[in-house]
């Protein structure tokens, strides 16, 4: 689920708030942009394979992450979570269901694909669905201390996303079907 990847985002940016305060709220925000990023191939090709990069990404992310080390500024810190955040992303959806419309009915072998190897990883279902239950609680934990740790502006972004990964959570099951009847 989009929200889970960005709580992952949010995760990882928690160390600016201790070394850099003054860059942590542009990087959180990067951050969390950068675990949403790889989903908008739903709207733009073949899900988890035109922006999910799980070997890809880890190319700019490491440079990035060493320029911002180098040169903290905004927009390197910025650009390193961001790419960070993408990376971690794309490889975590292989520890998802598969790219099914009904992914708790397991059909599908396509968690994400690898493009190096030009081949699907499969998925590995440690969260049974996006939406379920579980990942929404994966949402709230990994939300949580960036709700203590940053301020205002990544606050409401974070508490945006719980309400959201929640709403999406209650309906999650019916979505395949009001698809096919609108479609």
């Amino acid at each position: 689920m989009a929200t889970t990847h960005a709580a992952v985002g949010l995760l990882l940016a928690l160390p600016l708030a201790v070394v850099a305060p003054d860059l942590a709220a542009v990087g959180a925000l990067a951050a969390m942009a950068g675990g949403v990023f790889p989903d908008l191939d739903l709207f733009a090709g073949v899900h988890r394979k035109t922006l999910h990069f799980p070997d890809y990404y880890w190319i700019g992310a490491i440079p990035a992450l060493v320029a911002a080390a180098a040169l903290p500024v905004a927009a390197t810190v910025a650009v390193a979570w961001f790419l960070l955040s993408a990376a971690v992303h794309s490889v975590s959806d292989a520890f998802g269901a598969g790219t099914e419309p009904r992914p708790w009915e397991r059909t599908s072998a396509e968690a994400v694909y690898l493009h190096s190897r030009s081949r699907w990883l499969r998925p590995r279902y440690w969260v049974r669905y996006d939406g379920a239950p579980e990942d929404y609680l994966l949402t709230v934990v990994f939300l949580a201390p960036g709700l203590v740790l940053f301020g205002p502006t990544v606050r409401r972004v974070a508490l945006t996303f719980m309400a959201v990964g929640g709403a999406y959570t209650l309906v999650r099951k019916r979505l395949p079907d009001l698809e096919e009847r609108l479609l």
